[in-house]
């Protein structure tokens, strides 16, 4: 492979890396906490991502928090973007 091709390829790989940063959910903590006695609290779900490589925390509503965590339980692979903030699921079947 000649040099200048190198060059295009390595090119063409960091642009590939740069725009997308996908990690794998590989572990999840929802928590919820107390924000003031008798108020309502807060949710938040921590994504421990690559066996701890990075990590991220949502925080999401609580009508969103119990979809997340629905999703979550039946997904075998999560992925997560981390520079658009999205949760990709699989596994999810289009029929029932």
């Amino acid at each position: 492979m000649a040099a200048a091709d190198q060059d295009e390829q390595s090119r063409q790989e960091q642009q590939l890396r740069q725009g997308y940063k996908v990690r794998q959910v590989t572990h999840y903590q929802p928590s919820w906490r107390e924000l003031q006695r008798g108020a309502p609290g807060s949710f938040s779900i921590q994504l421990i991502l690559d066996h701890g490589v990075e990590e991220y925390i949502l925080e999401p509503a609580a009508e969103d928090a119990d979809v997340l965590l629905k999703l979550l339980a039946q997904n075998s692979y999560i992925g997560f973007d981390m520079e658009r903030k999205v949760l990709m699921f699989s596994n999810l079947s289009a029929t029932k």
